[in-house]
């Protein structure tokens, strides 16, 4: 999928995939040019004896997708060819692309040339268009698609054009029920009519669409009889493909358009709430993996394009890519040899293994000392650097990662400072060789509001609340009850208006210093803190005008039974939402 990085707070409810993990621009395209007759390319043999041709020899796609610019195609082309790699694979094509295709023939390889339909895979990915109705948007693509076609038909990089990507699964996103059902029919019916248009433009390169699980291939058995294979993306489940086949009672062959090791949608959440990320050495067996599960259904597989090759050094880079900030990876090289690339004098990358993190699940106060303990070796035994980077994707959804000052005690052991933002912080370990290697370690960190001094009176006292939030899809019930129970990971969550209140009976009138509010994404702007002796007439405490999130400590000097904190303006467009409402006597 195509789209923004995966909300990790709130695990989507559908599968959604590796391209979602990474920032929007891996279309691969560029300006066309004049070139020499391409290649013909072609599906030949019968029922579970396939190959996939090129100019009448065999060719196995040995790939990868392709995430750079198409102008680095010509310098890391050559890198790649030398890895084994014969084939790149795009999510789109238009007047930018020729750079891709003329550097891909010049090293001997091809591209599969994709063109985007929405909505794609996933939430953010495209909008949602009515395939039974809308015939402007499909006339459109009637006309764009087979354009680009005619363009780069004759260029000797092409090795198949890819209709979509994920769209029938995120039509999901889009509709439900019977209409779910209907738009699935008219997408794939649709997607036929344009393998249909293509095949009249250009009869010597195959056409196929490309899925997120083998569940879309029934809709397109039944309506995209013009597809002259079919194509999946497939990551943990990628050994399951053979069998779906196999029980399916296809006619056509298959590619893997996009596979490699478990994605964060796949792998059972750790201590924290959050996907618990392999290992880099557990994602490169997953490519060995991937790859003999591709290779074991022969005559059938007719090859894959792993997932991926891109230099983003982000959240989903660091999951997936084999050369974030051009380093290598051991995925990378696990990708070489199982390709046949050519190891002789390989220098590998350090290994981070046995990363551990202090307080990673108890805690630790935003702004203390953290130690990081791992396991680090180098094949070569090369000197190795260190540096510790954070993301605060489970925070607020950016996926960047920011570098940590930290300091190094040489045998794998960092201390640093915990960031100042309350929440699940990812915690990155990069390893560097000096030789163009990297290796990577991460775990989960729960950073927590320092601990006011004194008794938290609030702490599993009665609560009551002007509003809850009930939504099971949101991670509630999210009751009054749940801002004193002293976990931070359930919280009170009101109605999306102003005003809204939250209060707690402390049983007996009681003299308080100090009040703590940790807010979830959705906080007050502008709030009072009251104390109250009959929970009906209120006295203001304190008041704030310019909240902004995270952690508020708030020194009062009040007395009361009743202790409430009154929103009267949100920060979000979202209701109040308090992990923890502490009363400090």
């Amino acid at each position: 999928m195509h789209s923004s990085v995966l909300s990790a707070a709130r695990r989507a409810a559908v599968p959604v995939t590796a391209a979602a993990l990474l920032a929007a621009g891996l279309v691969a395209a560029q300006a066309p040019a004049a070139h020499a007759a391409g290649s013909v390319v072609k599906v030949t043999g019968s029922q579970g004896n396939w190959q996939l041709t090129v100019d009448g020899s065999a060719w196995q796609v040995k790939g990868l997708t392709w995430g750079p610019s198409p102008n680095d195609a010509a310098t890391d082309l050559p890198d790649l060819a030398r890895a084994g790699v014969n084939t790149v694979r795009t999510w789109g094509t238009d007047a930018t692309s020729a750079p891709l295709f003329d550097a891909a023939a010049a090293n001997g390889m091809k591209v599969i040339a994709g063109f985007w339909l929405q909505p794609g895979g996933g939430p953010g990915s495209g909008g949602c268009v009515d395939y039974l109705t809308d015939d402007a948007y499909k006339n459109s693509m009637l006309t764009e698609f087979p354009k680009w076609v005619d363009t780069y038909k004759d260029n000797p990089g092409v090795l198949m054009w890819d209709v979509g990507n994920e769209s029938v699964l995120g039509l999901q996103n889009c509709y439900s029920g019977d209409k779910l059902e209907q738009e699935r029919d008219a997408y794939t019916s649709f997607v036929n009519q344009i393998a249909q248009k293509i095949h009249s433009v250009d009869p010597n390169h195959p056409v196929t669409s490309t899925d997120a699980w083998t569940g879309a291939w029934p809709y397109y058995k039944k309506n995209a009889p013009d597809l002259d294979l079919y194509a999946v993306n497939s990551y943990k489940d990628v050994c399951n493909v053979k069998s779906a086949w196999e029980s399916g009672g296809y006619t056509k062959p298959y590619i893997i358009t996009e596979g490699g090791p478990a994605g964060s949608w796949e792998v059972p959440n750790d201590a924290n709430g959050v996907p618990d990320e392999p290992t880099d050495q557990q994602k490169a067996d997953g490519y060995t993996s991937a790859w003999n599960c591709v290779t074991g259904h022969q005559g059938v597989s007719l090859g894959a394009t792993l997932f991926h090759y891109g230099n983003e050094s982000d959240f989903g880079g660091i999951w997936f890519n084999l050369v974030p900030e051009g380093l290598k990876r051991p995925s990378y090289y696990a990708v070489k040899r199982a390709y046949g690339g050519s190891t002789a004098g390989d220098n590998l990358p350090p290994n981070v293994g046995d990363m551990t993190v202090s307080g990673a699940t108890d805690g630790v106060p935003a702004g203390g000392d953290v130690t990081i303990s791992t396991r680090t070796t180098d094949p070569e035994n090369d000197p190795i650097t260190y540096q510790v980077l954070y993301s605060s994707l489970y925070i607020d959804n950016n996926g960047a990662l920011t570098p940590a000052a930290s300091t190094s005690h040489g045998d794998g052991t960092l201390t640093v400072k915990a960031p100042d933002k309350i929440g699940v912080w990812k915690v990155y370990v990069k390893a560097t060789d000096g030789h163009g290697n990297v290796g990577y370690g991460s775990k989960s960190l729960r950073v927590v509001a320092p601990k006011p001094a004194g008794t938290n009176v609030a702490l599993g006292r009665p609560a009551t609340a002007s509003s809850y939030q009930s939504d099971p899809t949101g991670g509630c019930p999210c009751t009054a009850a749940d801002a004193v129970d002293g976990q931070l990971t359930t919280r009170w969550s009101s109605d999306w208006s102003d005003p809204q209140w939250l209060q707690v009976d402390l049983g007996a009138s009681t003299a308080i210093h100090h009040v703590q509010l940790v807010w979830e994404t959705a906080y007050a702007k502008a709030y009072d803190i009251q104390v109250s002796d009959d929970g009906q007439n209120w006295r203001t405490a304190t008041s704030v005008t310019d909240g902004n999130g995270n952690a508020d400590d708030l020194d009062v000097n009040a007395t009361g039974r009743y202790v409430r904190v009154l929103g009267s303006q949100r920060g979000t467009g979202y209701g109040y939402s308090l992990y923890e409402f502490g009363v400090y006597a």
